[in-house]
């Protein structure tokens, strides 16, 4: 479910027809292994013991009819034609839909947005600050982002359609390999298979999870045809069974059958309705990724190859279950019944391949949502491994990886049957959905800018179809369903508790930053020696001076030349361009050498390793001296504080900006295309750094002088200083809020993983200063 953005650099409407297929046809194996393999359990968790298979097929009928409107209206008509266009910037999912509409909205869980993140390349596309045209979309723009209880309302919303992501996780891979081993039950007694299928799907399950390590690129090729030959083989099956037992099935298609079921199972048929939605089974895949494709390779790939093969498998198991009514015992009504015994084995051994390619997908597929998570400050930080050098959307996370393989084992072991897994997993599946069809719902409104009577339609509509199979599902909420519940409950909490305590951190950092007069009072050397070197010190704040850096003033005897206030942070776009990564400026006067620097990331972005970070904050910095100007010109942000923030990119992107040059490194080749100077050192230092910069009749002595500075602190070194926060809650607290920062926050913050950036900074060039927030 994550290869990441195959073909980003060309837009659907440049697409050459080659390069479409081959999207198409890779997104079989990535996107399409989950809904591929429902044929396994859909027909036996249905019959499993609401309903019964009778001589007048009325059953049989209106189950077949049930999947293919079902499939029709969910897969084909809501997500291929209508939610597929509702993208962030190419980007899809539960996330995706959130980040657009607190964009339009201004609703967003990040703390620290600010007006110059309105400027990004990626935020303005499809007219995103444009206003509504219709007065109702004005009046509930306004309304959202006046009540912030409404604001936590939309944010729990998508939590929950997240956490219901992470449960299909844990259950997708249980259900799919369960199912795919289920086809030994017939060739050995009931009492035997009860203590094969068990261990064996563990087996399968324990090496598929051992093996995410590696990632998937090494056979990711080979996703495509396993799932090309699965949907092959059960549409051969379904045509052989439709000619062989029953050609006029095709008439159960009709609505009528429906009416039919439900008149004469009534309660039982209704109850049966969770069964029969899990033939949904990873249509949410087709949105959530959609980043990895594009738009029109996955409606092709769904319209004219899945759509069409599982409604004929569909078929020839209903019309061989038509005709065959004995059937020895309940557990022989699953998919291998209606496979000719002479291709079983082959068959079982496709389908086992089939379920771990549709397990492989939603594994990877919640490492990617979880990533986004913790971006967006939803979930606490966790180690993220990047699995492809040339894929940087294939990620692997060892500890989610290791408690999804416990989490799935124990349900497999707990539950030993399709029936309860069904039960389970068609709840999460349909949680889903009708998160998406809320969200969808603003969005077009918000978003679209149509009246609200098309929203109110859409919502009813879908909504109500998808509240059918929703109450069908939590009925079963003792058998099974109370799984996903719980699961989604868990991690819910975590999430919440996290964004709750990190908010009340930056709110604390906020009130407590120091007065600029404060500073200045202080003069040029801030009271204390200054001492060669560059001072990274980490905040949160994107403005003013943070209370840890009176801390270190006070308490030590001299600090760094070069001061850098670095807040890493992420705006709720998919990507940020290298062109737009930085934002620079001063805090203070010239000659106080101080400089803020702001790192923005999407929530999709891959953070660079430390070297070349340093890299390209230390030309960041130097760009922004150089191309200082005394006047406010109109690529100047003015912030709060009276801070000037330039964009400025990294130094790949910006070819005609200042290029560092560190030890040995060889600019001859640079200096032939185009005449440079080079400012140097005036002594020779062990460890040797050039600034390259373009000629600029506009370059003066002051910034000549300062980028010397600049230089020589970059060869004594840089600092990393950090601030070890203890957060408490302030006296006064009610009970609540000090069970969630006292126990809740604090445990998060001690067993998860510090901030991403510290994770490989030396020790020796690292000094973490330990504060107490009181909130």
């Amino acid at each position: 479910m994550d290869l990441e953005g195959v073909v980003r650099s060309h837009p659907i409407k440049k697409d050459s027809w080659k390069t479409l297929l081959t999207l198409a046809y890779q997104s079989l194996g990535v996107v399409y292994g989950d809904l591929s393999t429902s044929p396994l359990y859909v027909y036996k968790s249905t019959f499993a013991e609401d309903i019964h298979h009778s001589e007048t097929n009325e059953e049989i009928y209106g189950v077949l009819s049930f999947v293919f409107w079902t499939l029709t209206l969910i897969p084909l008509v809501k997500y291929v034609f209508i939610v597929l266009r509702a993208d962030d910037n190419g980007e899809g999912g539960t996330f995706a839909l959130y980040s657009l509409l607190s964009r339009h909205a201004r609703v967003s869980s990040l703390p620290n947005c600010q007006l110059a993140d309105e400027e990004l390349s990626e935020y303005t596309k499809d007219g995103v600050v444009s206003t509504s045209n219709s007065a109702f979309g004005s009046s509930l723009k306004s309304t959202l982002e006046k009540h912030r209880v409404l604001q936590k309302v939309l944010l729990i919303l998508a939590l929950i359609g997240t956490c219901m992501v992470i449960g299909d996780g844990v259950l997708t891979p249980a259900i799919s390999v369960f199912s795919a081993v289920s086809g030994l039950e017939l060739s050995m007694s009931k009492e035997q298979h009860r203590y094969v299928e068990v261990p064996v799907a563990c087996v399968i399950l324990i090496f598929l999870f051992a093996l995410q390590h590696y990632g998937t690129h090494r056979v990711g090729f080979l996703f495509a045809p396993v799932v090309i030959t699965w949907l092959f083989c059960i549409s051969s099956i379904g045509v052989y069974n439709i000619f062989r037992w029953n050609p006029r099935v095709y008439q159960a298609l009709s609505p009528y059958y429906m009416y039919k079921f439900l008149k004469k199972t009534q309660k039982g048929g209704w109850m049966s309705l969770g069964g029969i939605l899990l033939c949904m089974t990873g249509s949410e895949a087709m949105f959530a990724d959609l980043g990895h494709f594009s738009q029109l390779s996955i409606k092709i790939a769904f319209t004219f190859v899945v759509y069409p093969s599982l409604i004929l498998a569909y078929m020839g198991q209903a019309a061989y279950l038509s005709e065959h009514h004995v059937i020895q015992s309940d557990y022989r009504i699953g998919f291998y019944e209606s496979v000719p015994e002479k291709i079983r084995w082959p068959v079982l051994a496709i389908a086992i391949l089939a379920a771990v390619v549709g397990s492989q997908a939603i594994i990877t597929g919640t490492f990617s949502i979880i990533k986004q998570c913790s971006s967006l400050g939803c979930f606490p930080r966790v180690k993220i491994i990047h699995t492809s050098s040339k894929i940087h959307g294939q990620i692997y996370i060892p500890e989610i990886n290791w408690t999804l393989m416990l989490l799935c084992l124990a349900v497999t072991i707990g539950f030993r049957d399709t029936k309860s897994m069904g039960n389970a997993s068609g709840l999460a599946v349909i949680t889903v959905m009708l998160v998406t069809t809320c969200l969808m719902s603003l969005v077009i409104v918000l978003c679209w800018h149509k009246s609200i009577f098309l929203a109110i339609c859409f919502i009813l509509f879908f909504g109500s179809i998808e509240a059918l199979y929703f109450s069908a599902s939590l009925i079963k909420f003792r058998e099974g369903a109370w799984v996903p519940i719980a699961l989604s409950f868990i991690f819910l909490v975590v999430m919440y508790v996290w964004h709750y305590g990190t908010f009340k951190k930056y709110e604390f950092d906020v009130q407590n930053k120091v007065s600029i007069n404060w500073l200045l009072s202080l003069g040029p050397t801030l009271g204390i020696v200054r001492v060669r070197g560059i001072g990274l010190i980490h905040t949160e704040l994107v403005s003013g001076i943070p209370a840890i850096f009176s801390h270190f003033v006070t308490n030590l005897p001299a600090f760094h030349q070069v001061v850098v206030f670095l807040c890493i942070k992420s705006v709720p776009v998919p990507h940020v361009g290298p062109e737009e990564r930085f934002l620079v400026g001063r805090v203070g006067p010239k000659e106080y050498r101080l400089y803020r620097c702001i790192a923005r990331y999407g929530y999709r972005d891959v953070h660079k390793d430390d070297i070349e970070f340093e890299r390209d904050l230390v030309c960041s910095i130097a760009e922004f001296i150089r191309s200082e100007r005394p006047e406010c010109d109109v690529s100047l942000e003015k912030l709060e504080d009276d801070e000037k923030m330039t964009v400025v990119g990294t130094s790949s992107s910006n070819l005609d900006g200042i290029r560092m040059s560190v030890d040995d490194a060889d600019f001859s080749e640079m200096a032939s295309t185009s005449e440079l100077q080079e400012i140097r050192p005036t002594e020779k230092p062990k460890k040797r750094v050039r600034f390259v910069v373009p000629e600029s009749p506009q370059i003066d002595r002051e910034a000549v002088e300062e980028l010397q500075e600049l230089m020589e602190a970059r060869e004594a070194g840089m600092a990393f200083i950090l601030g070890h926060s203890y957060v408490k809650a302030k006296r006064g607290s009610n009970l609540m809020k000090k069970l969630v920062i006292n126990v809740g926050y604090d445990f998060l913050r001690r067993n998860f993983r510090g901030p991403t950036y510290a994770l490989s900074i030396p020790h020796a060039s690292t000094l973490e200063v330990g504060m107490v927030y009181h909130v």
